[in-house]
């Protein structure tokens, strides 16, 4: 069996809650409604009329483009994950996943 490690970068989407949201935030992904039409495409800059507009929307959170912003510290993301895997890391294919795991962690926080 050949196992490849694969360096890659990882780009996480912030999601903001709207009323978080600010003039000049860039959208990543278009806002839709209920029933998927959009109603704010993907790249659209905010302006103060559509901060106000997505306000008084039943939309919960959006994704804006810039740097994630992660609800634990590193060393603790990684502390979790090690102790997730302790049981099982000498598993078939679990000390993989793991590296894998942990790579895509140490992305998120760059």
């Amino acid at each position: 069996m050949v196992v490849r490690s694969y360096q890659y970068k990882v780009f996480a989407m912030p999601r903001i809650p709207v009323d978080k949201i600010e003039v000049g935030m860039k959208l990543i992904k278009p806002i839709t409604d209920k029933n998927g039409m959009v109603l704010l495409s993907e790249g659209t800059v905010l302006t103060e009329k559509w901060v106000e507009r997505i306000q008084d929307m039943s939309i919960e959170a959006i994704y804006i483009d810039g740097p994630s912003v992660q609800p634990i510290p590193k060393d603790e993301a990684l502390s979790l994950l090690d102790a997730r895997f302790q049981n099982v890391e000498k598993q078939p294919h679990m000390g993989f996943i793991k590296k894998v795991l942990k790579e895509y962690i140490e992305g998120l926080y760059g």
